[in-house]
């Protein structure tokens, strides 16, 4: 395939959310990076509780930073330049390069969307001048024929881009071939005319028995179909919902049994991922109090609504079985959201995520926090600096993550501070992590402080210690599991794409 001096491009859309679009884009970056090109992926406008801080401290969603990740570069708000964070069933703040610009209900937004055309191309611009090849993920799906005006994101960014299109259908779902159908059915000539060929997702069994209906299929829509990629299990993040790993929970009587509780605004689950990659652990997303039951550790994780799930909790009665484990001995983590929760109070006086002013916390920390208007949003590097209880033996280890929230908190009786930033860009910090008195409550603003794999170790192997069951003695390093999965995901796409196709295809339109 011939370089430019401008990226050529490709772009995945689909038929639906949740079809595999995100993986399926990380799995082609993966392909031209290994193929010799300098590759980036990008998505306009991605709606995803789960979020990432760039080192530049711009906020974007966590799916471009696993593109980027496969790609083999550093991720950069310009891959996803405008990011919609629900804060409720009708609002959603909106990121603009890494920035907040302010809270919108859906109508208030799909006004306001054209003017961000100009926006999003200065970013796609941006990276088609430093790259070889720009893979463009879609959103839900382009047949959403009531948002064609101002689309921005699907047919409407192809069209910018001047990119060809792959459809993505998910056939694990069942209805795939009325599915890409219906959805070239209400695309328009010049959209239609896009499409250079579709791709089945998920698929489970012999495909000789499919390939009757992928004739037929073509026969209809009058547009090859490049693939048939079966149903594949990885440990990548997936975009923003928990997918399978629900229905993975697991409970063995020789391992740590780790509890993460299931808030209404959840955001940032994939801080738990490496839980998942630890033979001597069972990590279980609950979301009834009952399976609280045996836990070693109860972990709260970030939410994008706090005030919120902390009622939530209360009237849920997940307050009081967190309370009582506590009570019997046990640990609690919090995270973010979770730590504003374990603490005494939380105000929100500008009404910044809700409509209540004031709630009070669990109060398992003597920590007391002010939710503002301005949003935290930064790199971090921190040391331990505590040498007792579960941090014997860990004191000085460095710690990386990122804080993304708009609270602000501070220490008000004996709760000790168990972190000390050593670095971080374009603040200062307050408290970073805190721990109470006898050591079996403990809360981070850090996202991603399980990544770090000693941190983690010695965490599990303490538990394992006071539950009486052998120390782990290492365990796999969470970014080379990372890669390994990224050329699995490679090698699937490989071996069931034409992939000489594509690159012909790509090379025709470019």
């Amino acid at each position: 395939m011939k370089k430019t001096n401008r990226a050529m491009s490709i772009m995945i859309q689909g038929t639906a959310s949740s079809v595999g679009k995100s993986l399926i884009t990380a799995g082609l970056c993966r392909i031209f990076k290994q193929d010799g090109y300098q590759v980036a992926p990008f998505k306009s406008q991605n709606m995803a509780l789960n979020s990432f801080i760039t080192k530049e401290g711009g906020e974007m969603g966590r799916a471009q930073v696993v593109q980027a990740e496969a790609a083999g570069i550093e991720p950069h708000v310009d891959m996803n330049p405008v990011l919609l964070k629900p804060t409720t069933d009708k609002k959603s703040q909106v990121i603009i390069k890494g920035k907040v610009y302010g809270n919108m209900s859906a109508m208030e937004y799909h006004i306001f969307k054209p003017a961000l055309k100009k926006l999003v191309m200065e970013a796609y611009d941006n990276l088609a001048a430093i790259n070889d090849i720009i893979v463009l993920e879609g959103a839900g799906s382009p047949a959403e024929i009531n948002l064609r005006e101002s689309d921005i994101v699907n047919m409407g960014m192809a069209e910018m881009s001047n990119s060809p299109v792959f459809l993505v259908g998910d056939i694990d779902k069942g209805g795939v071939f009325a599915s890409l159908a219906g959805t070239m059915l209400l695309l328009t000539d010049e959209e239609k005319a896009r499409v250079k060929g579709v791709i089945i997702n998920k698929f489970r069994g012999d495909v000789e028995i499919l390939k009757p209906g992928l004739k037929m299929l073509e026969d209809i829509i009058k547009i090859p179909v490049l693939g048939v990629i079966p149903y594949t299990r990885l440990n990548i993040e997936e975009e923003d919902s928990l997918g399978d790993r629900l229905k993975l929970n697991k409970y063995t009587e020789n391992s740590v049994k780790v509890c993460v509780v299931m808030l209404r605004h959840m955001s940032n689950f994939t801080d738990f991922n490496v839980f998942d990659t630890i033979d001597g652990v069972s990590l279980c997303y609950v979301t009834r109090k009952e399976e609280l039951e045996n836990a070693d550790l109860i972990i709260i994780p970030g939410s994008k609504s706090t005030i919120d799930d902390m009622l939530y909790l209360r009237e849920s009665g997940f307050e009081g079985s967190i309370l009582k484990h506590y009570k019997r001995g046990g640990y609690v983590f919090g995270i973010c959201g979770g730590l504003q929760m374990l603490g005494e109070t939380i105000y929100d006086p500008f009404l910044t995520e809700s409509k209540v002013e004031e709630v009070h916390g669990m109060g398992l920390l003597d920590i007391c926090t002010t939710i503002e208007e301005e949003k935290v949003t930064a790199q971090a590097v921190a040391d331990i600096i505590l040498d007792t209880g579960l941090f014997k033996g860990v004191m000085n280890k460095q710690i990386t993550g990122y804080e993304i929230h708009m609270g602000s908190t501070q220490i008000t009786g004996e709760s000790k501070s168990f972190l000390t930033l050593t670095n971080i860009l374009g603040r200062e910090s307050d408290i970073i992590g805190v721990v109470n008195t006898d050591e079996k409550v403990l809360g981070t603003y850090l996202h991603g402080v399980f990544d770090n794999v000693d941190f983690t170790l010695h965490i599990i192997n303490k538990l394992r210690e006071i539950k009486g069951i052998g120390k782990i003695t290492s365990i796999v390093d969470y970014k080379s599991l990372k890669e390994k999965e990224y050329d699995k995901l490679a090698k699937v796409l490989r071996d069931n794409l034409d992939m000489e196709s594509i690159y012909r295809i790509i090379d025709d339109r470019n």
